[in-house]
């Protein structure tokens, strides 16, 4: 590590005011605080010291999505080679070319094949994201000339965790691109942004490119392969189509989007974050809550037509993105509500709308997506009411 120093040390003057390089100091900067503590720190007992900021707290968010990254190799290539074991059929493609040249194979009881088979689906998904995402990063800081913000760290993160294997990798730039520039540069960057940018270029992909991002055919990496998700099979049939086991799809060995299918990866996630004091333990028990209090409610009215009304809270809870969405996505500190009781309200905002898409609207059966982007639209208006009803409590309580 010191000899990484002394070379950003040499380097430095290259990129600092007046060096040649001056235009691409944001580049250098990120390279440098990425790797090690700022060297610009505040002094004096003025300022408030805390443990805390933006690098901490986005690093600390991507530990607690290291489960459901884990969980994403492992099941992708759980469900591919189960497929292929059960077809009698060989993997094709580079992918197989380098399965062979490691020696390995596609047996779906061996720990190391289902993980090695699925990470060669999940990183190429997830470098692009990256570098492209990363290149818009660095474009609007050189052109603002201010600091590249470690947000797109998490974003670069939870962006591919909701997309099926088999998405093609130019979807994948074209997705985070809209979700980085429309979804949060244009409005200024991390911290000004009111959407959320991994569920805006999420949800960018889904209506344009629906084919390749939902479907029978897209959740199993084998090529001519169908396979319906848990949550579909309800959506068709009720819970007696559901040919996955309660324990499976709380375990995460289901078809779905490649980092959703776990609950539980998600709430070990979840302890992360509430330890840490990064994710609201307010949002995501409000969100449950009212989930479940939705859930019970149209389980009362019932329905001859849509199966989905009859679906219980604790399948809800482990079909689709429920887990994830209420663990990673609704607590995102940025778009989220900003004041406690703003939590509450929030998370049973989200909670209600997310049932009400999957269950009533049977065309779309997973609705927590455009659930929390429609929160994200009115935590401002939640937060404001909350401040203002804070003011004139305390103006009654002081005679003013």
């Amino acid at each position: 590590m010191k000899i990484l120093r002394n070379i950003l040390d040499d380097l430095h003057p290259l990129f600092d005011k007046g060096g040649k390089l001056e235009r691409f100091y944001a580049l250098y900067e990120a390279a440098d605080t990425f790797a090690f503590t700022p060297g610009d720190v505040t002094q004096g007992q003025t300022h408030v010291r805390d443990g805390i900021d933006l690098k901490r707290l986005m690093i600390t968010v991507a530990v607690a999505l290291v489960p459901c990254v884990i969980m994403a190799c492992f099941n992708t290539g759980y469900q591919a080679n189960n497929v292929l074991a059960a077809q009698g059929a060989e993997a094709v493609g580079w992918r197989a070319d380098i399965i062979a040249t490691l020696g390995l194979g596609h047996d779906p009881s061996n720990i190391i094949d289902n993980f090695i088979y699925g990470l060669l689906f999940f990183l190429p998904v997830f470098l692009v994201t990256n570098i492209v995402g990363g290149l818009w990063e660095g474009l609007f800081a050189s052109v603002r000339n201010h600091e590249i913000n470690e947000g797109f760290l998490v974003t670069g993160l939870l962006f591919p965790l909701t997309l099926p294997p088999t998405i093609p990798l130019w979807q994948v730039a074209v997705g985070i691109s809209f979700g980085v520039v429309i979804g949060k540069e244009v409005f200024g960057g991390t911290g000004k942004n009111f959407l959320n940018p991994a569920l805006t270029a999420r949800a960018f992909l889904f209506f344009a490119y629906p084919g390749e991002i939902s479907g029978d055919a897209v959740w199993t990496a084998v090529d001519g392969f169908t396979g319906a998700t848990a949550l579909s099979q309800a959506a068709t049939g009720g819970l007696s189509a559901i040919t996955f086991s309660w324990e499976n799809a709380f375990l995460g060995l289901i078809p779905g989007s490649m980092g959703e299918t776990s609950t539980l990866a998600c709430l070990i996630g979840a302890v992360v974050l509430i330890v840490t004091g990064i994710g609201s333990w307010r949002i995501m028990l409000s969100t449950t809550l009212s989930m479940v209090a939705m859930v019970l409610l149209l389980n009362a009215i019932g329905s001859d037509t849509n199966p989905l009304f009859n679906v219980t809270p604790s399948w809800h809870f482990v079909l689709g993105g429920f887990a994830f969405a209420m663990v990673f996505m609704a607590t995102d500190p940025v778009s989220a509500a900003q004041t406690q009781a703003g939590h509450w309200i929030y998370g049973a905002l989200i909670g209600v709308m997310g049932i009400l898409v999957r269950v009533v609207n049977p065309a779309f059966p997973e609705g927590w997506m455009l659930a929390i982007l429609f929160s994200n639209l009115f935590a401002p208006l939640i937060d404001y009411f909350v401040i203002q009803a804070n003011i004139k409590r305390r103006m009654l309580r002081h005679g003013n």
